[in-house]
């Protein structure tokens, strides 16, 4: 069975963003809802064994450099789940590798919000039963 890979990354970075509002939708008044990261599987594909994920995450905050801030954290984040189990999804994280790091992104709503996207791909695998 596969993760759901979405799910696994948003609760690896909920534990490790403490204070950050880790989500796959956006709610309504975004700026109302600041510091949040924004995490959607956008492709990949399978070897039958290892699910490799292409991962969009979008980290949203109120100024350019809290933006700036939050993408780094979430990039370290992001890196400190390979090698981590998900007990949620029975799953393992292989790896995490950076395909596009953190870059400033028009939102539409420059005076309350800013955002920084980067694109990660995410490899996990079942955890075998025990």
């Amino acid at each position: 069975m596969w993760a759901d890979i979405e799910l696994a990354v948003i609760t690896g970075l909920r534990a490790r963003l403490p204070g950050v509002r880790v989500a796959d939708e956006l709610p309504d008044r975004l700026e109302e809802h600041l510091p949040l990261v924004w995490v959607q599987v956008a492709g990949g594909g399978d070897d039958q064994v290892t699910d490799t994920a292409t991962v969009d995450v979008q980290a949203f905050a109120a100024t350019r450099a809290a933006t700036w801030a939050l993408a780094g954290q979430a990039r370290t984040a992001m890196h400190a789940l390979t090698a981590t189990h998900v007990p949620t999804q029975a799953a393992v994280i292989d790896d995490v590798a950076t395909v596009q790091r953190p870059a400033l992104v028009p939102y539409g709503n420059p005076a309350a919000l800013r955002r920084a996207v980067a694109t990660y791909t995410v490899a996990t695998r079942a955890r075998a039963a025990t």
